[in-house]
């Protein structure tokens, strides 16, 4: 089973940084690179909502099932 994050692309299509996502939705920069770069082993609802919120986007833009 792999998850693959989307995050990166997102983040490009809006014209957003990493540090300015991260000031909006009041996480880490260093956190949010961990889940940008799909090494993150978990994600909170809050977190992704927040993402979501402030990307305009849906949960399944940012994350994405793909079998082995």
């Amino acid at each position: 089973m792999a998850i693959i994050v989307n995050l990166d692309i997102m983040m490009a299509r809006r014209k957003v940084s990493l540090s300015e996502l991260a000031e909006k939705i009041d996480i880490t920069p260093a956190n949010l690179s961990v889940l940008k770069t799909g090494k993150a082993k978990a994600v909170r609802f809050s977190t992704l909502e927040a993402i979501c919120k402030e990307l305009d986007c849906q949960p399944g833009d940012i994350l994405e099932y793909r079998e082995d």
